[in-house]
C-alpha cells in the first residue's frame, strides 16, 4: 500500500442528505474506495457549507477534485429552466460544486467527474440539461431498473463511441467502450469550452473534457463501480491519479 504521506489529496464534493432527524454531509463509499484503490490518492470530503466557508480556499490545498454521482439533480434554475415536481434537488451541493469547478478551472486543478458531476460540469460552463431523457424523442432509455439487483443495474448497458484523438481515446487506446447507464438527465446544449469525448448510439453526449485544462474529464456513466474488476474504468482513475501526482 502506498504511504499516505506521498498520496495526493483529492477533494470530494459532499451531498447533503437527511438521516432523520439530522442533515449529514456525505459521499458514497464506492467513489472513495475507487479513488484510494485505483487512483492511489487520499480522498478528502468537502462539506457543502458555502455560506460559512469559501470553496476557493479548499482548492489551494488540494491536488485534485472529484465530483461524484448523486440521487439529486442540479437545480434547473442554474440553466434557466423550471423545476419538475418529481425531482429531488440539493442546492447546497449545487453551490459547492459549481464554485469548485470554476475554482479548479482558474487553477488548472485536475478534475474528474461522474454522472451528476458530469452534469454539473456542463452547467457550470453554461450548458443546459434535458431533465427527463426518457421523454425526449429519439433518445433511448438511459435509466436503470431499480427493481433489479445492483449487479444488473451497473452492468454494461450500451457502447459509447470515443472521439478520435481525444483524451479518452488516448487513455484507453480504443474507439469504443461499454458503459453502464443509470441517469435520468443528460446534456441538452454543451457548455462553453467543453470538448465532446464520447457519445451514445442515440447521439447523447456521454463524456466531455474542459479543453483549457491539462486534465479535466467528466463522464456520464459510473466508472467507480467495482473499478478493480474493470480494467478500462480503472485506467481512467489511474490517469486521474497520475495527473494529481504531476
Amino acid at each position: 500500500m502506498q504511504p499516505e504521506r506521498v498520496r495526493p489529496l483529492v477533494g470530494v464534493v459532499c451531498d447533503v442528505k437527511m438521516v432523520p432527524p439530522h442533515a449529514f454531509h456525505m459521499a458514497g463509499d464506492k467513489y472513495l474506495t475507487a479513488l484510494a484503490q485505483a487512483a492511489g490518492v487520499t480522498p478528502v470530503l468537502l462539506p457543502a457549507l458555502t455560506d460559512l466557508l469559501d470553496p476557493t480556499s479548499f482548492v489551494s490545498r488540494l491536488d485534485g477534485l472529484f465530483l461524484t454521482g448523486g440521487y439529486s439533480m442540479v437545480h434547473p434554475r442554474h440553466y434557466g429552466a423550471a423545476p419538475l415536481p418529481d425531482q429531488a434537488y440539493d442546492e447546497r451541493r449545487d453551490a459547492l460544486s459549481l464554485a469548485l469547478i470554476n475554482a479548479a478551472l482558474d487553477r488548472d486543478l485536475p478534475l474528474f467527474a461522474a454522472c451528476r458531476g458530469f452534469q454539473e460540469v456542463n452547467v457550470a460552463l453554461g450548458g443546459t440539461l434535458h431533465q427527463a431523457l426518457h421523454e425526449v424523442p429519439g433518445l433511448q432509455e438511459h435509466r436503470e431498473n431499480k427493481d433489479e439487483s445492483l449487479a444488473k443495474q451497473y452492468a454494461p448497458a450500451h457502447p459509447v463511441a470515443l472521439t478520435r484523438g481525444g483524451l479518452l481515446q488516448q487513455i484507453l487506446s480504443t474507439d469504443t467502450l461499454e458503459v453502464n447507464s443509470l441517469h435520468v438527465q443528460g446534456v441538452a446544449t454543451l457548455g462553453g469550452g467543453l470538448e465532446v469525448e464520447a457519445t451514445a448510439p442515440d447521439g447523447l453526449i456521454e463524456a466531455v473534457r474542459i479543453a483549457a485544462m491539462r486534465f479535466a474529464l467528466a463522464v456520464q456513466w459510473h466508472p467507480e463501480w467495482q473499478v478493480m474488476n474493470h480494467p478500462q474504468q480503472r485506467q481512467l482513475f489511474e490517469a486521474f491519479g497520475d495527473a494529481c501526482r504531476a
